[in-house]
């Protein structure tokens, strides 16, 4: 039986439906799964700076998982998570974020529009895990997504839970 995750935009009330992709990404959605027993995965929302069509949210590693289901084109509806160990992030956005320098962070990011590339001028190619993809409320989450890039992040939560 598929699993379901539900991704919202706490402050501006939107949210979508993914369907975890087990069969391509097993380790992947099990980990996420399974850090999602607790309760929601949730951290201030981002809009990507280079990716182009993407918000984020960082939370605190919960699993090495390694490379499973790649890409470094991700496209409208992708799910994608990156696992940045300690040194992998520029010491700036590490120390904005709250992110130990050792420990790292896991970034939780959703696309909704064409034509990303996961290039980053720090350290380079970016490739991420898709483990799920948005099977309802892609145009209502694109919009508020293109909001949050319009209108600024600042008081918005990506917000990460199990449905079901």
């Amino acid at each position: 039986m598929s699993k379901f995750l539900r991704i919202s935009l706490a402050r501006r009330g939107v949210s979508c439906v993914a369907e975890l992709l087990e069969k391509e990404a097993p380790r992947t959605t099990a980990a996420v799964w399974r850090a999602l027993e607790a309760g929601p995965l949730a951290g201030d929302a981002q809009h990507a700076k280079y990716a182009r069509n993407e918000v984020y949210t960082m939370v605190p590693r919960f699993a090495e998982i390694g490379r499973e289901n790649p890409t470094v084109t991700p496209i409208p509806g992708d799910v994608v998570l990156f696992d940045f160990a300690g040194g992998a992030l520029d010491a700036a956005f590490k120390t904005d974020q709250g992110i130990d320098q050792d420990e790292g962070a896991i970034d939780l990011a959703i696309f909704y529009g064409r034509n990303n590339l996961l290039i980053n001028g720090d350290i380079g190619w970016v490739p991420g895990n898709v483990y799920a993809t948005i099977t309802e409320g892609l145009d209502a989450m694109a919009e508020a997504c293109h909001d949050v890039w319009r209108s600024g992040s600042v008081g918005e939560r990506l917000v990460y839970e199990r449905l079901g």
